[in-house]
Parts: C-alpha cells; sequence; structure tokens
C-alpha cells in the first residue's frame, strides 16, 4: 500500500496493491493494521455505497461536529472526480480544494479528514462509488456549499448542460455563507 499526500495536509490518496492475472484482479481495500501501520487510524462504523449515471454531481456535503465523519472513498464501478474543499478553520489551506480521478481501472482510494466538504461527479455511463465513514450519519449536523460556488472554480469535468444535481444541492450556500465548527 502506497500513501501519495496532496498539498492539503491530512488529505491523501492510497494505492493499493493490485494482484492481476488472466481471471481478474484483487487487492485489499481496507486492513486495519497496513492502515495503522501508515499512521491512519480512523475507527471506521458506517460504509455507504450509492450508484450514479454520467452527469450527476453530488454534494459538496459536510457533517458539523461531534457528527463530522472522514470518508475513505472509492469507486467499484465506473469513473468518478472526487473532491474535498478544506474547512477546517485553523488550516492554511481553508476553502482550497483537491479533485482526483478515482475509477475501477485506478482502483485508487481517496482519504478525506473530518472538517472536509466531500462531493463527486460521475464521468462514466455509470458508476457505483463506495464510501467508510468514521461516523455515523446524523441528518441533524448536515452542511453543505454549492457544487458550483464561483469562489472554488471546481471544474467537475462535466458540461454545465449535462450536469445532473438534486434540488437539494441546488439550495445549499456558498463557502463564504456556511457555518462550520471544524
Amino acid at each position: 500500500m502506497e500513501i501519495i499526500k496532496t498539498n492539503i495536509q491530512d488529505l491523501l490518496i492510497i494505492k493499493s496493491r493490485v494482484f492481476e492475472d488472466a481471471r481478474g484482479y484483487f487487492f485489499e481495500t481496507y486492513n486495519e493494521k497496513n492502515f495503522a501501520d501508515k499512521s491512519i487510524t480512523n475507527k471506521f462504523v458506517q460504509d455507504n455505497q450509492s450508484k450514479s449515471s454520467y452527469g450527476v454531481i453530488r454534494g459538496l456535503h459536510y457533517q458539523l461536529n461531534p457528527h463530522s465523519q472522514a470518508k475513505l472513498v472509492s469507486v467499484v464501478v465506473g469513473k468518478v472526480y472526487d473532491v474535498a474543499v478544506d474547512l477546517r478553520a485553523d488550516s492554511p489551506t481553508f476553502g482550497k480544494w483537491y479533485g482526483v480521478e478515482l475509477s475501477d481501472e485506478n482502483h485508487l482510494q481517496f482519504l478525506i479528514p473530518q472538517g472536509f466538504a466531500h462531493g463527486f461527479s460521475v464521468l462514466s455511463e455509470t458508476a457505483i462509488f463506495s464510501y467508510k465513514c468514521d461516523n455515523l450519519y446524523a441528518p441533524q449536523s448536515e452542511g453543505g456549499i454549492l457544487y458550483n460556488d464561483p469562489s472554488l472554480a471546481i471544474d467537475w469535468r462535466i458540461p454545465a448542460e449535462k450536469a445532473l444535481v438534486s434540488e437539494k444541492d441546488l439550495k445549499l450556500p456558498l463557502l463564504k455563507d456556511v457555518k462550520t465548527n471544524f
């Protein structure tokens, strides 16, 4: 397992060792000991999976403390562009974002710490997206940022006219108007 650091502290890309042969492939998506050996000690308590079609943009979502969630995300089928936005008040990269392509071909995982907003766009015909969370979902702690906030200028890699965004996500505030407690 290789840990790839991003330009935002604690935001990591995980590259697993993949064993491939004529039958297909095998790799460990999570091994508590191996992660701990790399100083990743999150205790994951909830697994989620979503299926989406091309052009879907989900996010940018987060949960406030004490229900904030770190997420270990990956793609089981298809390809997405995954984005995390730093919302930690004391971070030198507050309001900065990082994006990475995750797919069933590259087998990369993205570790998003607590204190980040998260979202993704679907680049393939369909995608099955999987994520482990280190805290349970708490609807009363939900927060979010409008996916196309001009101050973030995220290129979701989807033409604007093909973007499929939920009504709920279209009503999210701009970064400058969000209240966080990270």
